[in-house]
Parts: C-alpha cells; sequence; structure tokens
C-alpha cells in the first residue's frame, strides 16, 4: 500500500487537477457546460481521495510549511478571495456571476401567483390550489418568495408545485 501512494497520489492529483483546470476555464467561459458541468463538481469531488493521500505521504514536509508564514498568508488571502463571493454586496443581487437561469428563476420567485399564472397560462385558481397543499394561507396576491418563505421550504419546492400544476 506505501508504494502504491508513492505511485499515485501526485500523479492523480495532478490528473484531476488539470480535468478541474479546464472544466473550469471552459465553465467560466460558459462554454459546453452540457459537459463540464457534472464533470467539474464530481471529479473536483474525487480530487480530494489522492490529495488526502498526498497529505499522508507527505505530512513531514508539510508540517515545515505549516510553521512558516508564507503557508498562513496564503490560506489567509484564499479565505478573503473566497469570502469575496459569499459576503453580499449592497445593491447586487446574491445570485450574481451565476447561470442566467437561477437570476430569472430568483426574478420569477419575486412575482405575485396571479402573475406567474399569466405567464405559465394557467388559472390562477390552479396554482393557487395546488400552492395551499404546502401552505394554506398562499393568495394570488402573495409572491413565490413569500409563500416559500412562510413555509421554509426552498424556492425549488415551490417552484415544482407550479410546474406540476402547469402540465
Amino acid at each position: 500500500m506505501p508504494s502504491l501512494l508513492n505511485r499515485y497520489a501526485t500523479p492523480f492529483i495532478t490528473g484531476l487537477f488539470l480535468v478541474s483546470l479546464v472544466s473550469g476555464v471552459a465553465l467560466f467561459f460558459h462554454l459546453g457546460a452540457a459537459w463540464f458541468h457534472a464533470m467539474h463538481e464530481w471529479l473536483s469531488l474525487v480530487l480530494i481521495v489522492p490529495f488526502v493521500l498526498h497529505l499522508w505521504k507527505n505530512w513531514r514536509p508539510i508540517t515545515c510549511y505549516l510553521r512558516r508564514a508564507p503557508f498562513w498568508i496564503a490560506m489567509a488571502v484564499s479565505v478573503a478571495m473566497a469570502a469575496l463571493f459569499v459576503i453580499p454586496v449592497p445593491g447586487q443581487s446574491p445570485g450574481r456571476g451565476g447561470p442566467p437561469q437561477f437570476a430569472f428563476s430568483e426574478r420569477m420567485m419575486q412575482g405575485q401567483v396571479a402573475q406567474i399564472a399569466e405567464i405559465l397560462q394557467v388559472p390562477p385558481e390552479i396554482l393557487i390550489a395546488r400552492l395551499q397543499a404546502a401552505d394554506p394561507s398562499a393568495r394570488a396576491e402573495d409572491t413565490l418568495a413569500e409563500i416559500a418563505a412562510r413555509t421554509d421550504q426552498p424556492t425549488t419546492a415551490v417552484i415544482s408545485l407550479l410546474v406540476d400544476s402547469a402540465d
């Protein structure tokens, strides 16, 4: 087993990192999302295994990094850069930078049930009846976001009620 670690941990990290790099760049430029999205997500998760094996294999040299400032500076900068994507920016919607269909969906969640019924070409009474299964107090004047918040459900659950009722 140790020789297996010595032979494959770093090559797998390199290979999976390159796959993650190429798929991430393609996704950033909105190229081939149908191919690269699942690939990027799943193989990035698989990358965890050789990463842990690499840490295990190289634990002694890694502990030297842990004692030096460049490691902690790099970690702090990395966390700060990640925080830029998590911390809300005043005046911008939470979905900034995401796929356009997510932004569209969030805008639709701000619509009233009666407005959404018109868009879906379904009588409002039918949508209200479906929504009342999740929220008995649902009315035509309510926004979908209000109903989701009141029922403590994700927006996808409310959307699925609408789609099911639109068939």
